[in-house]
């Protein structure tokens, strides 16, 4: 059992052990990577994009025949823009877990060893070959009543012994040329290797996904338009996981989707809020949602498509000060704070404590604020990606282990969406869904940002942040600004007058009233802002919009 977790001390004493066992594989190993490392120095240093996609395309089939744990190193590697040249990252984004499966006796014979119980006892009816095979595991579609179809996952063989000798080699090779990488792509392999080395043995346990898929289920338990599967303890154990079978549409093509009569951009909206509150209000999210991992299914709930997750291998957390901050530099880059927002890369470890952010600042402007432009939606999340890649060639930056996948995440989400949508900008959503959430108030931590955000250090209302927050909530909401404002200026109504919102009353009043007077260009602006954004028009059109949507 203990040899399901990652422990890179016990795993290399091991290894050592046996050396029939780790110089075979490290000749096979040493002698892929040198041959990749060969055509790099010949070619590596052309400009031809060509050439360089035929590297990319080189290293993606070495990383695939070196087995489950170098693809998944692949993969890993996919979401790392300060360790792999932008250009190839596309490339290894089509690393895919459409692999041929493995002998269907040793599934069955898996599964009885497993569950204690031939497949003929255990379900009444069982295929003859897999719906889906991936680096890890397979997927058959079994029946275990008259109406119950089932998802039956069945681990490929002698895992656990190939990861830990595999995940040995790797970051024995990691460690001794992370000395010798160029710039500050060394920095912390080590742990970026033990971080993933973890949460891969943490996917091989079965045990754990279903803990996973019990947990993100109650996440979504009062959420109509996300649906996950439910985990049958009886028939799932370490190398089996057996859940209730989604019979959906994968997230792969706009028409097809059509064709069924559902509707892309309400499926978009809805993997996309519902990615931002795993990491924004969660605090644990689905660290891999690609188009296998994602269903359509049937019926909508207001502008929400309804869409259903499967697969909870790969699960991560995020801490809550990382998650306020993270809340925090969406709102700084609302308000076009670049100072706060290179002090938001300091607190979350993209910048050493000690940076000079002096020369910083404008770079993150010119890569941030160049990006987006005069219009919020024209943000692009891989475009900025791209940006830090070249930045972090000039630029102290690095990407912390722990935030390797939630990268892995946003871009794995944004490329769903733009699958569907090639117009499609992710952060078009998230400004208005964290301006909603702190407009609203609806939790102290929200609350407490709210205030950051409108008063300044010596406590004068900010009137033009306010008014940011407003403009993006009317401006980036499907052209229903009326109709999505509305709704928001009730809850900060309800906020100011309830007892929640005594710290916000009181911050007001001091700031409205000075030295025992009224300080009226204050009250002046806040009056103007809200007579231009709340007057009878604006009012008379979010009521019809509420009352029908298509009148927009």
């Amino acid at each position: 059992m203990d040899s399901l977790r990652y422990n890179p001390g016990r795993d290399i004493r091991w290894l050592l052990l046996r050396p029939w066992i780790g110089i075979p594989r490290l000749i096979q190993i040493f002698w892929a990577l040198m041959g990749l490392v060969l055509s790099l120095l010949l070619r590596g240093g052309s400009n031809d994009p060509r050439v360089q996609r035929d590297l990319a395309r080189t290293l993606l089939r070495t990383l695939t025949n070196l087995g489950p744990c170098f693809i998944k190193v692949g993969q890993a590697l996919s979401t790392r823009p300060d360790l792999i040249r932008r250009d190839w990252l596309d490339e290894l984004t089509r690393l895919q877990d459409d692999l041929p499966s493995f002998d269907h006796t040793i599934a069955l014979n898996t599964i009885e060893t497993e569950l204690g119980a031939p497949v003929d006892q255990l379900f009444e009816e069982f295929p003859d070959t897999p719906v889906a095979a991936a680096s890890l595991g397979q997927v058959y579609k079994a029946r275990v009543s008259t109406q119950r179809w089932v998802a039956v996952k069945v681990q490929r063989p002698n895992l656990t012994f190939i990861l830990r000798r595999d995940m040995v080699l790797i970051r024995s090779l990691g460690i001794l040329a992370a000395p010798f990488l160029p710039l500050n792509l060394g920095f912390g392999l080590g742990e970026i290797i033990d971080e993933f080395g973890r949460s891969l043995f943490e996917e091989i346990d079965y045990c754990c996904e279903a803990d996973n898929a019990r947990h993100f289920s109650r996440l979504f338990a009062d959420n109509d338009a996300v649906t996950i599967p439910d985990v049958d303890e009886e028939l799932s154990s370490r190398r089996v996981l057996t859940t209730s079978w989604i019979q959906g549409s994968k997230l792969r093509d706009s028409q097809e989707l059509k064709s069924q009569r559902l509707d892309p951009a309400a499926l978009i909206r809805t993997g996309v809020i519902s990615g931002l509150q795993q990491l924004l209000e969660f605090g644990y999210f689905h660290a891999d949602p690609h188009p296998g991992n994602l269903f359509a299914l049937p019926g909508r709930s207001g502008d929400l498509g309804h869409v259903a997750y499967v697969d909870f291998g790969m699960m991560d957390s995020i801490s809550d000060q990382d998650r306020l901050t993270l809340t925090g530099a969406v709102v700084h880059l609302i308000n076009r704070d670049f100072e706060a927002v290179a002090r938001d890369f300091q607190e979350l470890g993209f910048l050493a404590p000690n940076a000079d952010l002096t020369p910083i600042i404008p770079a993150l402007e010119d890569a941030l604020g160049g990006s987006l432009g005069d219009s919020v939606g024209s943000f692009n999340f891989k475009a900025i990606t791209d940006r830090f890649s070249e930045l972090m060639y000039d630029y102290p930056f690095r990407v912390p282990a722990r935030f390797a996948l939630i990268i892995r995440a946003v871009v794995s989400q944004e490329g769903l969406a733009l699958r569907l949508d090639p117009d499609f900008r992710i952060i078009a959503v998230a400004y208005p869904y964290v301006a909603k959430r702190l407009l609203a108030g609806d939790t102290r931590e929200m609350r407490e940002k709210l205030m950051e955000v409108i008063f300044d250090e010596q406590g004068n209302l900010r009137v033009e942040r306010l008014e940011s927050l407003l403009d993006v909530v009317g401006n980036y909401s499907g052209g229903q600004s009326s109709g999505e404002l509305l709704p928001v200026a009730g809850a900060g109504l309800r906020l100011l007058l309830s007892r929640d919102g005594g710290d916000l009353r009181q911050r007001l009043l001091l700031t409205l009233i000075k030295d025992d007077r009224l300080n009226l260009s204050d009250l002046k602006e806040l009056t103007a802002l809200m007579r231009k954004t709340f007057g009878p028009r604006q009012i008379a059109e979010g009521v019809i919009q509420r009352l029908n949507p298509l009148a927009a």
